[in-house]
């Protein structure tokens, strides 16, 4: 029996024709054919531009983020998506992976929005920050025989 052959994705093209140069406005992480790329470090740079201080929130990948306004004209398209995206309750791991963005470069995006009071982070409730079940039990049998 033959070991199976490779296949190629996407077909060879003909004969290699020349590649045009590439264009200025490049910058958007994707190639000209359209086609998905990786994003490129300038392009997150641009993204998280300089930030004052270089502060950020405490974030964790479980934190969650809640819209609390609509975008502003003047935002960005990462974080316009970012706040429509967030409608519901969304951690910032999820948040990350649909906008398909660096965790650290979520974070800084929602520092900005969390600064301008678009969003609201919610820490999720820990289990064993809740009562003790008999206790519960104990403050309602109280109350009931009052």
């Amino acid at each position: 029996m033959s070991p199976p052959q490779r296949r190629r994705r996407f077909p060879k093209a003909a004969p290699q024709q020349e590649k045009p140069a590439p264009r200025a406005e490049g910058r958007s992480g994707q190639g000209q054919s359209g086609q998905g790329r990786t994003r490129e470090p300038e392009r997150l740079y641009v993204v998280t531009g300089q930030a004052e201080g270089g502060d950020r929130a405490e974030l964790d990948l479980v934190t969650l983020i809640v819209t609390c306004a609509d975008a502003p004209p003047s935002a960005q398209p990462e974080q316009s998506a970012l706040l429509r995206l967030c409608r519901a309750p969304m951690s910032v791991a999820e948040v990350s992976a649909y906008l398909n963005l660096p965790f650290s470069v979520v974070t800084v995006l929602l520092t900005e929005l969390l600064t301008a009071e678009l969003v609201q982070a919610r820490v999720p409730i820990v289990r064993s920050e809740l009562p003790d079940r008999s206790l519960l039990e104990a403050v309602m049998h109280g109350l009931q025989k009052l």
